[in-house]
């Protein structure tokens, strides 16, 4: 028989005055369903202190990741875990527990996960996501961060020696900034359906950040050393698929940093 965890032990003595947080998902649903389409929105505007829910208002619920942890301690801010196949992350979460997110999902299967903080509670669900006509993307890299109220920007130059980033978010090649989230914790993704052959350079820019702010708007240093991690996905949502993730240190705003070079295929 398994440990009681102590902390469960705890509230069982303590009820109804004490309760474990509770993970509600909205959006993604499990079952079939057909992605992205209209309303499927990803760039945000520079927004310092960070806005806690990044969607856009009319955002599409096939391209979001939207729910709500109830019960989180008053003074907690750490943030939650979102595991989106197989890739974890830092999830934001509002004062009042929500969370909301812009996500382009793979075609084919995906999952979701979100863990409360303290890890104790998690929701998850599987879904097959049947796209709406677009060409799947066949190399993805997906860029997150540790710290709040932080910018990190990535850049990826694509063998043909082109630029894809937020100031040119798309190339003839078919490479494109996917999601460009510049609060919280990210994610930033660049895809493309049509990768070339040949080597890949992933940079990272740590853009801005690293501050906390109190009720009047000023702030203060937070963090000084902002951890980045970058995972390189090919073939996604094919049996071929392929997945590496490694953590990169970014200590100082205006730093553009060379994270990764690898080849295709």
């Amino acid at each position: 028989m398994a440990p009681i965890n102590p902390r469960f032990a705890l509230c069982l003595t303590l009820l109804p005055l004490c309760a474990l947080a509770e993970v509600q998902l909205d959006t993604p649903r499990s079952g079939w369903r057909v992605g992205g389409g209209d309303g499927a929105q990803f760039m945000q505007q520079v927004n310092y202190p960070a806005s806690s829910v990044n969607s856009a208002a009319n955002q599409a619920d096939t391209a979001r990741i939207k729910g709500a942890i109830s019960r989180l301690e008053k003074d907690g801010k750490a943030p939650g875990r979102l595991v989106v196949n197989g890739v974890s992350m830092p999830l934001k979460i509002a004062e009042d527990g929500s969370f909301d997110r812009p996500f382009v999902f793979s075609e084919g299967s995906n999952n979701v996960e979100v863990r409360s903080p303290d890890g104790e509670q998690r929701r998850r669900v599987q879904f097959y996501n049947r796209g709406s006509g677009e060409t799947p993307a066949r190399l993805r890299v997906v860029l997150s961060w540790d710290s709040d109220n932080t910018d990190l920007d990535l850049h990826l130059v694509t063998p043909d020696g082109e630029h894809v980033w937020y100031g040119n978010r798309s190339l003839a090649n078919g490479a494109a900034l996917d999601v460009d989230v510049t609060t919280g914790y990210g994610p930033e993704m660049i895809a493309t359906p049509t990768p070339l052959k040949g080597q890949y350079l992933v940079y990272v820019n740590y853009y801005g950040g690293g501050y906390s702010y109190d009720e009047n708007g000023e702030s203060s240093a937070q963090q000084i050393l902002t951890t980045g991690q970058i995972t390189v996905i090919s073939e996604e949502g094919t049996v071929n698929e392929k997945q590496q993730s490694f953590l990169v240190p970014m200590r100082t705003p205006g730093e553009l940093t060379l994270v990764k070079s690898f080849s295709y295929p």
